[in-house]
């Protein structure tokens, strides 16, 4: 594998996401409708990514987003902090009315809320969004430095198709950051990540993201995404023909995908087939454009989860850990796929694990091992 433009290890940031967060509102194992008590977490699909580096893999990492000024978007910041992460980039919308970024104090701006139930066996796991007057919505072109946070050794920078599709000036923005990051050298990965609640209209999105993904050295998306989001369709594929067939399908795609970008470098997937809310078979594959190659991670099969929000970021953020310590694909896609379905099996958007804990399940899958208990 020819090495990839990464900048080695120095005293600046490890890496930056762009994107919203917002607060999750989590009612355990009670649905929403007939939920007493509930408990409180955070999440974003690209802060999540800045957050899985510094929590688990002990990397240097900082979010740019907006937030209102309150306890809300304190107690968001606090989490983050918790977590390691830089929060001085965060443009905190006041509510007095005061200043550039200002709101007022009854709400016309507010912090981001999901109310997120994970589900059950046979009863799916459902999110309802409040999302259509937060402040990240308002932050466009001018308004964040990029020269000034790249110019301080950034190594990667990420962000993606939720945030990019929340508004126009979301859009431009996440387009002057990718730009902007690709003047200075910085890695830069975005997630397709295509959600129809964010954005209905597939052919805005498709426009929307084809401005931004010629930026872009490190690409995600499954089927769908490719489809949804940038109008790729790859072969049929019966559901009983063997993985074979569909890797051979998938992997004809991304070759169109990459003739189309040929900026793209690496492109991935977190492979996912649910059985029931908290039982799924999970995967992940990385296609090196250079070498025409795909990696493999090995499948888990029939894994019991307890929350399969931000499994996505955690493979995306472990794929970003291991090739920031310098390791090649296939370790990778090895530690996005250990981390990915660890996330799983802890509540929450975010991290809960430790870069020995995905190592030891990293060498488990491998062996084809059982889960033995820590004594």
């Amino acid at each position: 594998m020819s090495a990839l433009p990464i900048k080695p290890k120095g005293d600046g940031f490890d890496a930056f996401a762009l994107g919203e967060v917002m607060m999750r509102i989590d009612p355990g194992d009670v649905p929403m409708r007939r939920a007493r008590t509930a408990r409180i977490w955070h999440g974003g699909g690209e802060t999540n990514v800045a957050e899985g580096l510094s929590a688990c893999f002990g990397l240097k990492t900082g979010v740019v987003t907006a937030l209102v000024d309150d306890g809300i978007g304190r107690n968001i910041e606090n989490q983050l902090r918790e977590a390691g992460v830089d929060t001085s980039r965060i443009v905190w919308f006041d509510t007095g009315g005061r200043g550039k970024f200002s709101t007022d104090a009854k709400g016309t701006l507010h912090n981001g809320i999901h109310f997120t139930w994970s589900g059950k066996g046979v009863i799916p796991s459902v999110t309802e969004y409040y999302r259509a007057h937060t402040p990240i919505r308002e932050l466009k072109p001018g308004d964040v430095d990029w020269d000034e946070i790249f110019g301080g050794g950034v190594r990667w920078f990420h962000t993606g198709g939720i945030y990019t599709l929340l508004s126009e000036n979301s859009a431009a923005l996440a387009q002057q950051a990718m730009e902007t990051a690709g003047k200075h050298g910085v890695f830069r990965s975005f997630d397709l990540n295509y959600r129809a609640k964010v954005q209905p209209d597939k052919d805005k999105a498709r426009g929307i993201n084809k401005n931004i993904v010629p930026h872009a050295d490190f690409l995600v998306g499954n089927q769908n995404d490719f489809f949804d989001a940038l109008g790729y369709e790859s072969r049929k594929v019966s559901k009983d023909d063997p993985f074979e067939v569909w890797l051979e399908a998938y992997q004809e795609m991304l070759r169109n995908v990459a003739k189309d970008y040929p900026n793209l470098k690496i492109i991935g997937t977190q492979l996912r087939a649910a059985h029931s809310a908290d039982r799924i078979s999970w995967g992940a594959v990385l296609y090196s454009v250079g070498e025409d190659k795909m990696y493999l991670a090995p499948t888990r099969e029939n894994v019991e989860i307890a929350d399969r929000t931000g499994g996505g970021d955690s493979f995306m953020s472990g794929v970003a850990a291991a090739l920031l310590y310098g390791n090649d694909l296939q370790t990778a896609v090895e530690w996005g796929a250990a981390h990915g379905i660890m996330v799983q099996e802890t509540p929450g958007d975010t991290t809960m694990v430790t870069m020995k804990e995905v190592l030891r399940e990293m060498e488990r899958a491998r062996k084809g091992g059982g889960v033995s208990a820590l004594r």
